[in-house]
């Protein structure tokens, strides 16, 4: 399940590249690309998280886990945030209401 996640990830990573380099033309469509992929991603997070035996309570247990902290490790600071925003809800077992 983990590599599932992982897949996600590195489809947001990549499309995350792309939008550095996108001509002004493309940049609108790499946005999107890499929002989907992203959301994705999280969608992949919160699968794998209810899963766990012994899911973390706190923020803190999270980052903890050996996963958690390689994923930290791939993510571009600008993006470090969204995904402590989105592991935060995941924990809580908020749902998150996107508007497209």
């Amino acid at each position: 399940m983990i590599n599932r996640v992982n897949e996600k990830l590195e489809a947001a990573l990549n499309d995350w590249e792309m939008m550095k380099t996108a001509s002004e033309d493309e940049r609108e469509e790499c946005a999107e690309r890499f929002e989907m992929h992203f959301y994705q991603f999280i969608e992949e997070l919160k699968l794998w998280y209810q899963k766990l035996e012994q899911p973390p309570e706190t923020m803190e247990e999270a980052e903890n886990l050996m996963e958690i902290k390689e994923m930290l490790d791939r993510l571009p600071a600008p993006l470090e945030l969204n995904f402590y925003t989105e592991l935060e809800l995941i924990i809580e077992g908020q749902e998150q209401v996107r508007y497209d």
